[in-house]
């Protein structure tokens, strides 16, 4: 059974840091796409980010470009979000995907974690 466990959310001011984990399980993930999106309450779930098998290969929504960062570490199945400077409108449920069907900012992944909250206070 394939799983995606989110970790690392929480409540953070503003200008402050998280960073986000996403742990694979069930199967391999080294060649698969990976991509972190988030839900705020009352909106549409969002692209945030990807990463292909090649670490080289990331795309961020214009929104968190230079202060986000995607990462991989294939020999421990896990996804990273690296997110800086941080600001309320940042608040957000954050999900990890796996496996896009279609293009990678699109919302059809194959697989998704349960989400994890972020809290980012003015």
């Amino acid at each position: 059974q394939v799983q995606l466990v989110e970790s690392g959310g929480g409540m953070v001011q503003t200008g402050g840091s998280l960073r986000l984990s996403c742990a694979a399980s069930g199967r391999t993930f080294s060649s698969v796409i990976m991509g972190w999106f988030r839900q705020s309450p009352g909106k549409e779930r969002e692209f945030v980010a990807a990463i292909g098998w090649s670490r080289d290969s990331t795309d961020y929504v214009d929104s968190v470009k230079g202060r986000f960062t995607i990462s991989r570490d294939n020999a421990k199945n896990t996804v990273y979000l690296q997110m800086n400077s941080l600001k309320p409108e940042d608040t957000a449920v954050y999900f990890c995907a796996a496996a896009p069907q279609g293009h990678w900012r699109d919302l059809r992944y194959l697989y998704w974690g349960q989400g994890t909250q972020v809290t980012v206070s003015s």
